[in-house]
């Protein structure tokens, strides 16, 4: 009775496990992707600037404007999304788990049979074939003479 509440326990933990609110990429996906800043995408060389003033409300303007609109969204199209990729993923689990294992492991199985079956005719009849040729080859010889 206690390993089945534990087990059933561990079940649940799977999925209302605690969710890191601070580090939301734990696993570095979109390091290289989407961490765009105001340097990244607009910047003034030497002897080409722009008013100081100008500078700061270009840079407050796209920082603002790029967090508050992923926020606005990620409200909108966030759980719709979500919901999209968590049908995708578990239609792609079970095809991987239903469908495409059991026949790579059905093929397998009857691969191993048809392989059998080929080397025994390969043995019967080729090996015999092969080493009567091989015979009467090694009794062959070469002698290379060199004439001035």
């Amino acid at each position: 009775m206690m390993a089945d509440e534990l087990s059933e326990k561990a079940v649940r933990d799977v999925h209302t496990k605690e969710i890191d609110l601070v580090n939301r990429d734990p696993k570095h996906l979109n390091d290289d992707v989407v961490k765009i800043d105001f340097e990244d995408v607009i910047a003034e060389p030497e002897g080409t600037h722009s008013f100081d003033g100008i500078w700061k409300a270009s840079f407050t303007t796209f920082t603002v404007t790029k967090y508050w609109f992923y926020r606005l969204l990620s409200a909108i199209f966030g759980i719709p999304m979500a919901l999209i990729w968590g049908i995708y993923f578990a239609i792609l689990s079970f095809l991987h788990i239903w469908a495409v294992v059991p026949c790579i492991r059905s093929y397998l199985i009857e691969i191993q049979c048809i392989s059998r079956v080929y080397s025994i005719c390969i043995h019967t009849f080729c090996d015999p074939l092969f080493e009567a040729i091989g015979k009467v080859f090694s009794s062959i010889r070469a002698t290379v003479r060199k004439e001035i």
